[in-house]
């Protein structure tokens, strides 16, 4: 798909609908799929919407530095791309493109299990990016084991374990669309000679059934077992919930990803945004800790930092983009999210990222079902 030279690409929601129109409808509502009722997916948008700054005056903000590090790696903004799966369904090159647009705007990208370039041609195309690897858990161990050793040895920084796929969730349209992947884009990084399981069987079997290969028993104890396999930091990917957060640092992870898989999995639990503020409160600094979910404007980089995210990662935004004019497009959606913010910090009075919570939390009705949310300073 070739972008209309006369569009006029103003914010994200644009890309949504460019891609809404112009996507196949199976790809389009695969990628817009939430569970059940969709609750939880819509909720982690509206909540960004419910929080209102306290902002501060007369603080020069001239020179303002929008830079910041992640385990020890500077990105040129807070945001980076969260892993999806099957880039290929949004552009050509797949993930090709979002390795090279990560790449030029020098921010982080977590290539997913299910991309469908392989983790050879993601390193080659955007050599000398800053990449975390995103593993799923299979019951085929040596398979995950291979890949693990495969994204370390070819310059992956990170390495995120997702927790919070024991079983697919329902996602009605899918399971309407009968959805398959298109031939050519089966058996890619995933099957090789050595580790030869079914992969689309694996992906698309229905929802919370036990022919997935994905496997159930993982516990936090497998964490263990990852590390013993690599030397690459671990960030722990769906933490919603102090309980959990502090069991994380307890096992030695290095960050923490606080997701609720875009509401593709369990529906009508907590928006990513809502459950930051525990999570964050639960791991006191010890380890760094980031948040997807709901991200559309510069504005809610801005909420999610002042409430203790170190980063924001992007999932659907970015296949939007890739929808619109690939590479060129992800660009324009994450430079799109830079100038917000940064235009958002300069109306807030910031001049760097360091942002603090306001000590006295002043809580008022958002007149919307009787919630009540914070609000906060920046400093």
């Amino acid at each position: 798909m070739v972008a209309s030279a006369t569009m006029s690409m103003v914010c994200l929601s644009d890309f949504e609908v460019y891609a809404k129109k112009y996507l196949p409808k199976i790809a389009w509502d695969y990628f817009a799929a939430g569970a059940d009722d969709c609750t939880t997916r819509d909720e982690n948008i509206l909540a960004y919407k419910r929080i209102r700054f306290r902002p501060r005056m007369l603080r020069d903000v001239s020179v303002m530095d929008i830079r910041t590090k992640i385990l020890g790696s500077e990105i040129s903004f807070p945001v980076g791309i969260a892993p999806t799966g099957f880039h290929h369904l949004a552009w050509p090159d797949g993930e090709k493109s979002t390795a090279r647009a990560a790449r030029a705007m020098d921010t982080c990208y977590i290539a997913s299990t299910y991309s469908t370039c392989t983790l050879e041609e993601i390193s080659a195309a955007a050599p000398g990016g800053l990449r975390w690897f995103q593993l799923y858990i299979h019951r085929n161990r040596a398979a995950s084991q291979q890949l693990v050793r495969r994204a370390e040895a070819l310059g992956f920084q990170g390495l995120v374990l997702t927790t919070d796929l024991p079983y697919t969730g329902k996602r009605r349209d899918d399971v309407r669309n009968g959805f398959r992947l298109p031939p050519h884009m089966k058996k890619n990084h995933w099957v090789t000679a050595a580790l030869a399981f079914a992969v689309p069987e694996c992906i698309f079997s229905p929802p919370g059934s036990a022919a997935s290969c994905l496997d159930p028993s993982v516990t936090w104890n497998d964490i263990y077992w990852l590390r013993s396999l690599t030397r690459l930091p671990i960030i722990i990917k769906g933490i919603l919930t102090r309980e959990d957060a502090e069991l994380a640092v307890k096992h030695g992870v290095q960050g923490i990803i606080v997701s609720n898989h875009g509401g593709r999995q369990l529906d009508e639990g907590p928006a990513t945004i809502d459950a930051l503020v525990e999570v964050v409160e639960a791991v006191r600094g010890r380890v760094e800790v980031y948040v997807d979910g709901g991200i559309r404007k510069g504005s809610d980089v801005l909420k999610a930092l002042a409430l203790g995210a170190k980063c924001v990662f992007i999932g659907r935004p970015a296949l939007w983009g890739l929808a619109y004019r690939g590479e060129e497009g992800l660009q324009d959606v994450l430079r799109i999210l830079r100038d917000e913010f940064r235009l958002s910090m300069a109306l807030a009075e910031m001049q760097n990222c360091k942002v603090q919570l306001s000590k006295t939390w002043n809580f008022c009705s958002s007149g919307h079902d009787s919630i009540s949310f914070s609000v906060f300073s920046v400093y």
